[in-house]
C-alpha cells in the first residue's frame, strides 16, 4: 500500500505531459483523460485514507534514500481526509467547466491550456497534503503558485492579469519568506524532514524556536488569508472564471491551513503562540465578515466570508487541544465543499443573469427554482444551521473553546457565536435579494456580455461557437471596454455599451471576449454539466451531516494521531 502513496502527485503531473504532447486537438479524448485521471486520484485517496485509518501512517522515500537526503511522503488520516475531499472536489469543478465550454473554446488555448495546468494544481496540493519535509511543502505551494496564475489570468484580460499578478506578488513574497525560513531550520536542526525536526527542535534553544515558528506561521497566513494577511484575496479571486474561482476560494487557502496544523501540531507542540493566533482568529472571523456584510456582490461576498470562516479554522488550531483540533479538521473538510459550492452557484447565476451584483437580480427563486435549492442549502450549511455540517464544526470547537476556558477562549467562543449569527444575516440578505425579492425593472435578457477583453483591437473580429450544453449561440465583435458582468449592453436595449459600436445587438448574441479569449452569452437554459456537477457538490456537502458520527470519530482519531506525533515519527523513521 505504501507504493500508492506517491501517486496522486505522480499521476496528474505525468498526464500533463500526455495532453500538451497531444496539443489542442482531441477535445473529446483530452476531456476523458482529465475526467479519467482525476476520478483515478480520488479512487487513491479514498484507499490511502482507509489504509492510513486501519494501519497507521503509510510512507515511502522516493529514490530509497532515508531521510533528510531522499524526498518524504507521508500519508495519515489527516492527509488522507484531505486528499479525498480535494480530490472529491476537483473532478467536480473539472466537471462544471467543460459544461461551461471554459476549457475548449479556443481552437489555439483550449484544453491545451486549461487542463495541463489545471492537473498541474491538483498535483501541487496533493505534494503539500502528502510532503514529509518542508523543502517538498516548499514545492508543492510553488507547483500550485504557477498553475495558479495561469488560471486566474486565462482569457488574458486586463483585469484578471492585474488581480493575478497581485496574487503572484503576494505568493512570492511569501515563497522567499518560506525559503528563508527554511534555511535557517536546516542551520539550527542539520536536517529539513518533519520527523527529524519534531525530535531535533525540541533541543533548540527557545527563542530560536519561537522565531521559525513565528516565520512559518506568518507563511502560511498569507496563503490561508489569515487577518491582517488577507487583503489580496477579495480583490485577486472574484475576478477569474467561476470555476477557478471556486477551487482557489474552497481548496487552495485550506492548503495553508493544513500546513499550520500540520506544523503546530508536529513541530511546535505546547507552542508560545498560541494567543497570537487566537487574537488573528477573532481578527480574521469578526473583520471578514463585517466585510461581507458590506459587500453588495455575490463573489466579493463570498471572498469576504472565505477570509471570515478562515478564522474558525486557526481557532482550534490556537487551541492545539483533541477537541479543538478535531473540530478544526471537520470544519476544514466542511468549508472546502461549502465554499466551492457556493462560488459554483454564483457562476450559475452569472451565467444566467450576467452579474453577480445583487442589486441587479431578482426573482431567481420563482424563475429558476432549482438554482435556488443550490444556492439556499450550502448557504445555510455555511451559517451553521442543525444539523447541517458547519453546525457540526461549529459546535465542536466552541465546545472546545468552553472547555479550555480563559479570556482569549471565551472571547474566541462568543465571535464564533456573532460570526455565525452574521454569516446567516448576510446568505439571507443574498437570497432576499437575488432570490425572493421580484426582479428589478431593466433586468438583462439573453446575451448580456460576462467580460470583455480589454486590449482587443478593432478589427479582430473572431467567431463564436456554440456554447456546449446550452443552446445560445453568438458573434464576437472587437471591444475595448473591459467592463465587469453585464455591462457589455444596456439593461433590456439591446445596445452595446463602451464597445465604439452603436448597432442593436439581438438577444444572444455578445460583443466581447469571455474566458479564453471566446465570445460567450448568457443563457436561461443552463449547461446540464454544470448543474449536475453543482448539485453533486451540494449532495458531498449534505453527505457531511448524514455521515457525521463516522466523520466526527475520524477527525476525533486524526487529532490523537497529530497530538501524539508518534506514530507519525516512527512511520518515517522506523523507530
Amino acid at each position: 500500500m505504501n507504493a500508492l502513496v506517491p501517486l496522486p502527485v505522480l499521476l496528474p503531473l505525468c498526464v500533463t505531459g500526455l495532453k500538451l504532447a497531444i496539443g489542442p486537438r482531441l477535445h473529446r479524448l483530452q476531456r476523458f483523460i482529465s475526467i479519467a485521471v482525476l476520478g483515478a486520484v480520488l479512487v487513491l485517496s479514498v484507499l490511502l485514507m482507509v489504509a492510513a485509518d486501519r494501519h497507521g501512517p503509510l510512507s515511502v522515500h522516493l529514490g530509497d534514500f532515508a531521510p533528510p537526503v531522499g524526498i518524504t511522503l507521508v500519508a495519515d488520516r489527516l492527509a488522507g481526509l484531505m486528499l479525498t475531499v480535494s480530490s472529491a472536489v476537483t473532478l467536480l469543478v473539472l466537471v462544471y467547466s467543460l459544461g461551461q465550454g471554459m476549457a475548449d473554446r479556443d481552437d489555439q488555448a483550449p484544453v491545451g491550456v486549461f487542463h495541463p495546468a489545471y492537473l498541474i494544481l491538483v498535483a501541487g496540493v496533493s505534494c503539500t497534503f502528502l510532503a514529509g519535509d518542508l523543502v517538498n511543502l516548499y514545492v508543492g505551494f510553488e507547483i500550485m503558485l504557477v498553475a495558479s496564475f495561469v488560471l486566474l489570468t486565462i482569457g488574458g484580460t486586463a483585469t484578471r492579469i492585474r488581480a493575478g499578478s497581485t496574487y503572484v506578488i503576494i505568493s512570492l513574497f511569501s515563497s522567499v519568506l518560506f525559503l528563508i525560513a527554511i534555511a535557517m531550520t536546516y542551520a539550527v536542526a542539520g536536517t529539513v524532514n518533519l520527523a527529524q525536526l519534531a525530535q531535533r527542535l525540541q533541543e533548540v534553544p527557545l527563542g530560536v524556536r519561537t522565531l521559525l515558528e513565528a516565520m512559518l506561521l506568518t507563511v502560511f497566513a498569507i496563503k490561508a488569508a489569515v487577518f491582517p494577511l488577507a487583503a489580496w484575496l477579495p480583490d485577486s479571486y472574484p475576478t477569474a472564471p467561476a470555476p477557478v474561482t471556486a477551487v482557489f476560494a474552497g481548496l487552495l487557502t485550506k492548503v495553508g491551513v493544513y500546513s499550520m496544523l500540520r506544523t503546530q501540531t508536529l513541530l511546535f507542540p505546547g507552542h508560545r503562540l498560541g494567543d497570537l493566533l487566537m487574537l488573528a482568529a477573532l481578527a480574521s472571523m469578526v473583520v471578514g465578515i463585517l466585510g461581507a456584510v458590506a459587500q453588495t456582490d455575490l463573489k466579493r461576498v463570498l471572498s469576504f466570508t472565505l477570509i471570515s470562516h478562515i478564522g474558525y479554522m486557526v481557532f482550534g488550531i490556537a487551541l492545539a487541544g483533541h477537541g479543538s483540533i478535531s473540530g478544526a479538521i471537520v470544519y476544514v473538510a466542511h468549508h472546502i465543499t461549502v465554499q466551492t459550492t457556493l462560488f459554483l452557484v454564483a457562476g450559475l447565476i452569472e451565467r444566467r443573469d450576467g452579474t453577480t451584483e445583487l442589486t441587479r437580480l431578482g426573482g431567481l427563486a420563482r424563475a429558476a427554482p432549482l438554482l435556488a435549492v443550490l444556492f439556499f442549502v450550502p448557504a445555510m450549511n455555511l451559517a451553521g444551521i442543525p444539523p447541517l455540517s458547519g453546525f457540526i464544526g461549529k459546535l465542536g470547537l466552541m465546545r472546545a473553546g468552553i472547555d479550555a476556558g480563559g479570556a482569549w477562549a471565551w472571547a474566541l467562543v462568543a465571535g464564533s457565536a456573532a460570526t455565525s449569527l452574521l454569516t446567516l444575516y448576510v446568505m439571507a440578505k443574498v437570497w432576499n435579494l437575488a432570490f425572493w425579492r421580484d426582479a428589478p425593472p431593466g433586468a438583462e435578457e439573453e446575451g448580456v456580455v460576462l467580460e470583455s477583453a480589454e486590449d482587443d483591437e478593432p478589427g479582430d473580429d473572431e467567431e463564436g461557437n456554440d456554447e456546449e450544453g446550452g443552446g445560445a449561440t453568438g458573434s464576437s465583435e472587437p471591444t475595448g471596454s473591459g467592463r465587469a458582468a453585464g455591462s457589455g449592453k444596456a439593461a433590456g436595449s439591446g445596445t452595446p455599451t463602451g464597445s465604439g459600436s452603436d448597432l442593436p445587438v439581438p438577444a444572444g448574441a455578445v460583443v466581447a471576449a469571455g474566458f479564453l479569449g471566446q465570445s460567450i452569452t448568457t443563457t436561461k437554459r443552463l449547461p446540464w454539466p454544470m448543474l449536475a456537477a453543482t448539485g453533486a457538490a451540494v449532495a458531498l456537502g449534505l453527505s457531511y451531516t448524514v455521515l457525521g458520527g463516522p466523520l466526527t470519530t475520524f477527525t476525533q482519531a486524526a487529532a490523537t494521531e497529530l497530538l501524539a506525533r508518534t506514530p507519525y515519527i516512527e512511520a518515517v523513521l522506523g523507530r
